[in-house]
């Protein structure tokens, strides 16, 4: 089966690439002729899912094509922040959604802080024949005092899941897909195609 990903994000694209089973062909938005971001205009990660997931949608249309579409969009909620920075987490630091100036901002805003429980959450919109489903994932965990780890991308050299003394940034790449947020999703809307090809 033929899948559009919504998404430039070649971090993610590669993820994944990789959680998928066999047999699934993932195409990103270049290779359908969408090289611009997507709007995030959303109020919460399950809207601008939607709202990605959406948009590709329709652009295929427009091309007369017809693939089913899906997009996940993941934050980091942080307890003593009051979950910031949830949805603006790809953008933290400002807009050009610079990992380091995140993971700064963020360690700088947790200073003082002796309660450094977190959670990240994933929420998986798919469009397939004008119907929307959607599929989440959520690992607890806390957050570190300073960056450890070259994996991963995003807040992976922060994060700590639950159960793991490595971040998931220190973690071989297909023990983080086992335990996260996105694997967890990714699970759920494999098993849901699969019923749907039965």
């Amino acid at each position: 089966m033929e899948l559009l990903f919504a998404s430039n994000n070649k971090n993610k694209l590669k993820e994944i690439s990789a959680l998928l089973p066999k047999g699934y062909i993932l195409r990103g938005l270049q290779e359908v002729g969408i090289t611009q971001d997507i709007p995030e205009t959303g109020a919460s990660i399950k809207e601008n899912s939607f709202l990605k997931a959406q948009y590709a949608y329709n652009f295929l249309k427009t091309k007369n094509k017809t693939m089913p579409v899906f997009v996940d969009d993941s934050g980091l909620e942080v307890e003593i922040l009051n979950n910031a920075p949830g949805v603006y987490s790809a953008r933290y630091a400002g807009i050009e959604k610079n990992d380091e100036a995140n993971n700064k901002k963020l360690l700088q805003a947790l200073k003082n802080a002796t309660n450094r429980k977190a959670r990240f959450v994933t929420v998986m919109t798919l469009i397939i024949n004008d119907e929307v489903f959607y599929f989440e994932g959520e690992v607890k965990g806390t957050i570190t005092y300073e960056a450890r780890g070259h994996n991963g991308f995003g807040y992976d050299p922060l994060f700590i899941p639950q159960g793991y003394r490595s971040t998931f940034a220190e973690l071989p790449a297909d023990t983080k897909n086992a335990i996260s947020h996105r694997g967890m999703a990714v699970k759920k809307l494999t098993a849901f195609l699969e019923l749907l090809q039965l």
